[in-house]
């Protein structure tokens, strides 16, 4: 067509050239990826009960089980001087608290003073029989160095604390995150009011949501 002037008619250019588009929604499109794959990264951080371990029985077992309740994680022994106080206190505690909103989660091991010699079975009768044992028992393990099995890798790291003898406890809140930890010579009655302010903090959270 052409104007009064005898030229040819232009269309306005557009301000951003259409071939520039493409590759601009590509990168959009990437970018928002990478966000979701970040965000995956952050949701999936690892807490104690994200970690599979084998039990008493010998039955592959997920930690999830155990998450939104308290748990106080021990590495016990059947031949130590601090077995048969700790066993008796343990079992108080979980008859006390447990198993709705509080179990004690014992790993027994025989790292040090080789004072966990037995089978798995041979320990379970022991701690079953002996002590009236209800809480979950898991298989023989080594806690600490190198062969530390994960789930105690993540209590170490999460707390500086690493076991140097039997009866080491770790306190796990209900989000699977370590509250704190306790050397052998601490006793449970001295731990007890930390595992019940945990455990009440639930109750009411449950009361609260009713």
């Amino acid at each position: 067509m052409l104007d009064p002037e005898g030229s040819v008619e232009h269309q306005p250019a557009s301000s951003f050239p259409k071939v520039l588009l493409i590759p601009l929604a590509m990168l959009l499109a990437i970018a928002a990826l990478l966000l979701l794959a970040f965000s995956a990264t952050r949701q999936k951080e690892p807490d104690f009960y994200t970690f599979k371990v084998v039990n008493i029985r010998g039955k592959l077992v997920s930690l999830e089980k155990y998450r939104g309740s308290v748990s106080l994680v021990v590495n016990v022994a059947s031949e130590c001087g601090y077995t048969d106080s700790h066993y008796k206190a343990l079992q108080q505690l979980q008859r006390d608290l447990g198993p709705y909103h509080f179990n004690v989660l014992a790993f027994p091991c025989n790292q040090f003073g080789q004072q966990e010699p037995d089978t798995n079975k041979e320990i379970e009768n022991f701690a079953r029989k002996t002590y009236g044992a209800s809480f979950p028992m898991f298989s023989k393990i080594t806690v600490s160095g190198a062969g530390a099995i994960p789930a105690f890798k993540y209590l170490i790291d999460s707390t500086g604390e690493e076991p140097t003898w039997n009866f080491w406890k770790y306190l796990v809140d209900p989000n699977g995150k370590v509250v704190k930890a306790w050397d052998s010579t601490v006793s449970v009655e001295e731990i007890r009011p930390h595992v019940t302010e945990l455990v009440r903090k639930i109750i009411l959270k449950k009361k609260d949501e009713l």
